[in-house]
């Protein structure tokens, strides 16, 4: 299971946000890159990143700063925000020189345009699911909508999708844990077939660890997105690659 820390653009500047309000942010600082650096150097097999300005504005607007990561990492990269059409799709993806993107709100509200993204570029377009109540969230979590987090994973197991990844919005940013029932929807999820990475509520190495055991089991649960726990000091990313490799008894 990878351990995959965060990074969080908003102004060229490393932030975290609680529950996704921008109203509720945490600079933790002001060279992202140099930040990229220490967590690939620390272990990270990945790197998440967040264009916040992005999402709020309909379009990559720290592409500059990411295009900086992406060259001075050996690690691959995927970032979400901000991806609303081909155009902007394709230049993170061939121009930037990025992994993989992730596309949340489009995938619920075009699903057409989704299911074209992940044809275009197999197995480069992750599906970004944020729950609330195992619903799907969207608009920057304002809005929780009618369809079920599995209804919506459902309409594209057919299609060469990288990932899901799912945030329990609730947990986001709080550094209070990962709850059952998020850990109950990540298996539930894998066990429709498509790979699954955690996003949120990741505080400690025993999150780590109670992932790592459904990952034993379900090896479709693959990583781990871990964010305001690294700023904060509560778990290191050589830690959390520790954890995500015990056994489970």
């Amino acid at each position: 299971m990878q351990i995959i820390p965060a990074i969080d653009l908003r102004g060229g500047k490393c932030v975290r946000l609680r529950q996704g309000d921008y109203a509720q942010e945490t600079v933790f600082g002001d060279d992202p890159v140099a930040m990229a650096q220490q967590w690939a150097a620390q272990g990270a097999e990945r790197i998440h990143l967040v264009d916040l300005d992005g999402a709020k504005a309909g379009r990559p607007v720290n592409d500059a700063v990411i295009a900086q990561i992406v060259e001075t990492v050996a690690v691959p990269c995927q970032m979400g925000g901000g991806l609303r059409d081909e155009a902007a799709v394709r230049h993170m993806l061939e121009e930037v020189g990025i992994d993989r993107v992730i596309i949340g709100t489009q995938a619920l509200k075009q699903p057409e345009w989704f299911a074209e993204m992940a044809q275009s570029f197999p197995n480069r377009v992750a599906l970004g699911i944020d729950a609330r109540d195992s619903m799907v969230a969207t608009e920057g979590w304002l809005d929780v909508s009618e369809t079920s987090v599995f209804d919506l994973a459902r309409q594209y197991l057919e299609l060469p999708v990288a990932a899901v990844i799912y945030t329990n919005i609730a947990n986001d940013g709080m550094m209070q844990g990962i709850d059952d029932q998020t850990l109950a929807d990540l298996v539930k999820l894998a066990n429709l077939g498509l790979p699954v990475i955690a996003s949120g509520g990741v505080t400690t190495a025993e999150d780590v660890r109670r992932l790592a055991a459904r990952s034993a089991s379900q090896p479709r649960l693959v990583g781990a997105i871990v964010g305001r726990a690294l700023y904060e000091g509560t778990l290191s990313v050589a830690e959390a690659v520790a954890a995500s490799r015990t056994t489970p008894s």
